[in-house]
């Protein structure tokens, strides 16, 4: 063999490993606008009307959006935009929304534990209480039972909101002054408050306001303080009772299990860090809120007597054993709520205060 053949055979090998490399360099550059032009598109559903959604769901949704840099991004719907609020929970079964972010009880979830979403009467006192419930002391674990019975949906997360007090268009000094109240209320709250004479009101979330101002309410209890001024109540109401008949509302966020499962391993980790910042921000926005809002005397503090809301705690933990009767796994909630604020108030200050 020559040594012209041998050097074209040389020549050869390089120039066609260095064409590869070319083509491989020309590829690897191509390949984000690929994944740029088809993005997964999901549209998620919030309990929550417009202005309170720009806090309780909105900074995860855009942080989230913007870290998936294109692969996938999320479309935020507020309360009853889609579907109703009583329908959000099918329609995430059905495949009409990919996901919700909403307490399990006025989702209308089918499971026996929903009655511990929201706001179970008097079962916590702080919105840390919430986190350190599931994550701590066995929720977590019983919710992943419980919806992994229900097919079509999971459960991915549960977090704290606000607490739970009355505000109203008459004053509220006395457990007495709770009678023929027209209130608005979550499911459960309103079973439970009708034991005082409270009248449980339904209405479209977006229709509150002019219900107030019209009288057709009395009132709500269906937040804390900063959002009855967020949301716009704060206009027609004119008193804020200061003890709490929940001291954290406890919301969840629920996928399509088929959609969820579609999601790419990083993307799903990303959406799980997106509702931790949700559960973050909420944390200090309302806890922030709270105190200032009291402060600024838009509505009149009211407070009725402990030795009178004392008949209100005691009726609550006849409530809670009524609810265990229902069935094995809500008794078993039931019995860790109570060891909880058992030793909540062994541990004492600054974790329950006498």
């Amino acid at each position: 063999m020559s040594d012209t053949k041998a050097i074209s055979k040389r020549d050869f090998l390089r120039k066609s490993v260095l064409t590869g490399a070319g083509a491989v360099g020309a590829t690897a550059l191509a390949t984000p606008y690929v994944k740029a032009q088809a993005p997964i598109k999901w549209r998620l559903q919030t309990y929550a009307g417009p202005a309170l959604a720009d806090h309780v769901c909105k900074p995860g949704v855009e942080a989230f959006n913007k870290a998936a840099h294109g692969e996938m991004e999320i479309e935020m719907y507020t309360a009853d935009q889609l579907v109703p609020q009583g329908e959000l929970f099918r329609a995430v079964q059905s495949g009409t929304l990919d996901a919700a972010q909403s307490d399990d009880d006025s989702a209308a979830a089918p499971v026996d534990v929903k009655v511990f979403g929201a706001y179970f009467p008097l079962a916590s006192r702080y919105s840390l209480d919430v986190p350190a419930l599931w994550h701590w002391h066995g929720l977590k674990e019983i919710w992943e039972e419980a919806y992994a019975e229900i097919p079509g949906v999971t459960w991915l997360s549960s977090g704290a909101w606000d607490p739970c007090n009355f505000g109203t268009t008459k004053p509220i000094k006395s457990i007495d002054d709770l009678k023929g109240l027209r209130v608005y209320t979550f499911p459960t709250g309103g079973q439970f408050l009708s034991r005082f004479g409270v009248v449980p009101v339904t209405l479209p979330y977006e229709d509150v306001e002019v219900a107030l101002q019209t009288g057709e309410l009395d009132g709500v209890c269906w937040c804390g303080i900063t959002e009855m001024h967020t949301v716009g109540w704060a206009n027609a109401l004119k008193y804020f009772l200061t003890n709490p008949l929940s001291g954290a509302w406890a919301g969840s966020y629920f996928v399509n299990t088929d959609k969820w499962k579609a999601v790419p391993e990083h993307l799903q980790t990303l959406f799980m860090m997106a509702i931790d910042t949700s559960h973050y921000y909420r944390q200090h926005w309302y806890w922030a809120g709270e105190a200032k809002y009291r402060n600024e005397g838009k509505l009149e503090l009211t407070t009725v007597p402990a030795d009178q809301w004392k008949q209100v705690e005691d009726e609550a933990t006849k409530f809670w054993d009524e609810i265990a009767s229902q069935s094995p796994r809500s008794a078993k909630v039931v019995e860790i709520i109570k060891k909880y604020n058992e030793s909540m108030v062994k541990a004492g200050a600054p974790y329950r205060y006498s």
